[in-house]
């Protein structure tokens, strides 16, 4: 197969929770064929509650699975719709896994950079690496303009004001431990550059999010959760640097 027939892939978010999802939805079918079991002196009916539960859990399965494969790109498209582009534009990707903004942001630029960093974990995000997201920019036809780096969100590499624009979807989540997050939020205010935005979504702890970046003298908007568009529901923490 060739780039030009070939399609980019972004992958599965989270494959391990789907997975499980999925085997325990599958149990929970097997299970309600019992009508009950006993434990002791105590018997616990089981069969159509077991059921509806697994209906629950296989379709939260099924609807990460279809957000991933469809509907993070329409996320990934109002995400993007919060810059006012001119092209030119210097831009960073926090966590870009297999390139999913990265490469969008990249298509909105002419002469500017997208980089995107990520220590490449396999339990976020299913085929994670570097190879897999040069091979989409390549598909996608942005190669010239992207440039994959290891990177610690942490520890970002790059000068201070280094970026126009940041972004970072369902990544800072993944840091373990309160402080790592919040020095992950400095960072990005210390790259950005004076009049820059910084665009960060993610479904838990955008709260902690936004007031760090307050803390660190950015203006900050946050969006309600995004039912509609993303499963599970994602918050959007916007955050722009005094010019």
């Amino acid at each position: 197969m060739t780039a030009n027939s070939a399609q980019a892939d972004y992958g599965i978010d989270a494959p391990r929770v789907v997975a499980t999802l999925f085997l325990l939805g599958a149990l929970f079918v097997v299970g309600s064929f019992r009508s009950s079991i006993t434990i002791g002196p105590v018997t616990f009916l089981l069969g159509r509650g077991l059921l509806v539960s697994a209906a629950v859990i296989l379709l939260e399965a099924t609807l990460m699975v279809v957000y991933s494969k469809y509907g993070k790109f329409r996320y990934r498209d109002r995400m993007l719709q919060r810059v006012n582009w001119r092209g030119d534009e210097s831009v960073l990707d926090v966590g870009t896994g297999r390139g999913l903004m990265m490469i969008g942001a990249a298509k909105k630029l002419t002469t500017g950079k997208a980089v995107g960093i990520d220590i490449w974990s396999h339990k976020d995000l299913s085929g994670n690496s570097m190879q897999a997201t040069l091979y989409n920019a390549e598909i996608e036809g942005v190669r010239d303009r992207v440039d994959v780096q290891d990177g610690d969100a942490t520890a970002l590499k790059f000068p201070d004001r280094s970026f126009d624009v940041v972004f970072s979807n369902l990544c800072l989540h993944n840091i373990p431990g309160r402080d790592a997050r919040d020095r992950a939020c400095r960072e990005i205010v210390r790259v950005l550059k004076p009049g820059g935005k910084a665009i960060i979504s993610d479904f838990i702890r955008t709260g902690r999010y936004a007031e760090v970046f307050k803390l660190a003298g950015t203006d900050v908007e946050r969006t309600g959760m995004n039912f509609l568009l993303s499963f599970p529901p994602l918050r959007v923490v916007e955050v722009r640097k005094a010019a």
